[in-house]
């Protein structure tokens, strides 16, 4: 009986619920045991005394008659829990969410705006050390440094002198290696902020017209996942790709006079950072408009390009899963996932045993969840007890 916790005396008299407003009860409040609003829930019962007993029969013979003791097999209300362990936030107040993402659309906004104004200042005052065509002082600089940034390389534009050379070298380091990682940033977040928009517009029509047969809302979104399939992010991806190239196009075209051969060519070399450089934007509506417009298609054919990648890795992923769940289980397997030796497998071993198959987890991360573990449980018992977790750290 030592060990055995969380026991109660059992009552000799039956056990009635509390009622949550006490004036309606039929129990009087004499007899009634006040307990606080916040934990008056049905687990919680008192002790009725008949109301036919004389005041002189409660005595101290009731209370010290000793009675058989049975083990509760009931937790503690969570409420009470809380109200043991130490509260050191305010769990109150609503949960925000979390300012990464924001904090790093700022920054690259603010790293654009000081590489582009870096750029265009030293260009501008150095106008006699580039080689190419001029325009407008301003809008060459930019041009110059959006097709730097983007690594393209036309040559069309190009340093002289070993002063504007050598600036050249740190402007391209610089943005190729810390600004594109931002503006990458950005890139994702709008993304994702674009796809969790379209899953909820067809999550809630969904659930309106409460469809039960397959769909078009099934080939783009995998419900039991909660997430936009990977074959509709290529399909999104490469289309933006496309828009991407025509609009280049036809600016090409009608702005630049090319033909429509050398329009589609240009457009191509410029999305993908090819830039052989035998063909250039030279007027100042071109380069005005190749400013904004090589910043968001690169990036826009990046983005599909490493969406390729993820449809391969998942349609890979799905062929480990599907083989490692068709695939028997060999005594070899017993043996290895046989962790205690106890010359059998139980459900949680299995469990592991497929998962490691399917490669989504590794003794790396096992070991790390076991090492977690130990640390709830202090005294090795190889399990976690609730006096655990009330007088540890939560």
């Amino acid at each position: 009986m030592e060990n055995q916790p969380l026991i109660s005396p059992q009552s000799r008299y039956p056990l009635h619920p509390i009622p949550e407003n006490p004036s309606s009860s039929s129990v009087s409040a004499a007899s009634a045991v006040t307990i606080p609003h916040s934990i008056s829930t049905t687990s919680f019962f008192q002790e009725n005394i008949p109301h036919d007993l004389e005041k002189s029969e409660l005595d101290d013979s009731y209370f010290n008659n000793p009675r058989p003791l049975h083990r509760c097999r009931t937790a503690p209300a969570m409420v009470i829990i809380k109200d043991l362990t130490p509260n050191k936030s305010s769990s109150s107040e609503p949960k925000k969410p979390s300012p990464i993402s924001k904090s790093i659309i700022k920054q690259a906004i603010f790293l654009l705006v000081v590489y582009l104004t870096l750029g265009v200042s030293i260009y501008s005052f150095n106008r006699d050390h580039y080689s190419g065509v001029e325009t407008h002082p301003v809008v060459d600089a930019l041009y110059f440094c959006i097709v730097t940034m983007c690594t393209i390389g036309y040559g069309d534009i190009a340093p002289l002198t070993p002063w504007t050379k050598i600036f050249a070298v740190v402007f391209v380091l610089f943005g190729f290696g810390f600004l594109d990682i931002l503006l990458s940033g950005v890139v994702n977040y709008v993304l994702d902020l674009q796809e969790s928009t379209i899953l909820t517009g067809i999550q809630m029509g969904s659930s309106r017209g409460q469809h039960h047969r397959f769909s078009a809302r099934d080939y783009i979104i995998d419900f039991e996942k909660g997430r936009m399939r990977i074959r509709m992010k290529v399909f999104l991806a490469l289309c933006v790709v496309v828009l991407c190239i025509g609009v280049g196009a036809l600016v090409l075209h009608f702005v630049e006079g090319l033909d429509l051969v050398d329009s589609v060519y240009l457009s191509v070399m410029s999305v993908t950072t090819v830039g052989y450089g035998d063909r250039a934007f030279k007027t100042l509506e071109g380069r005005l408009f190749a400013a904004a417009w090589l910043l968001v298609s690169t990036l826009a054919v990046a983005r599909a390009f490493i969406y390729l990648a993820e449809a391969r890795i998942d349609r890979r992923h799905r062929r480990a899963v599907k083989f490692a769940l068709n695939r028997e289980i060999t005594v070899e397997d017993l043996l290895a996932a046989d962790t205690y030796q106890h010359g059998f497998i139980s459900k949680s071993e299995y469990i592991v045993l497929k998962l490691k198959e399917m490669g989504k987890v590794s003794d790396k991360d096992i070991n790390q969840v076991v090492n977690q573990f130990d640390k709830l449980d202090p005294n090795n018992l190889g399990k976690i007890t609730l006096p655990d977790l009330l007088g540890g750290p939560l």
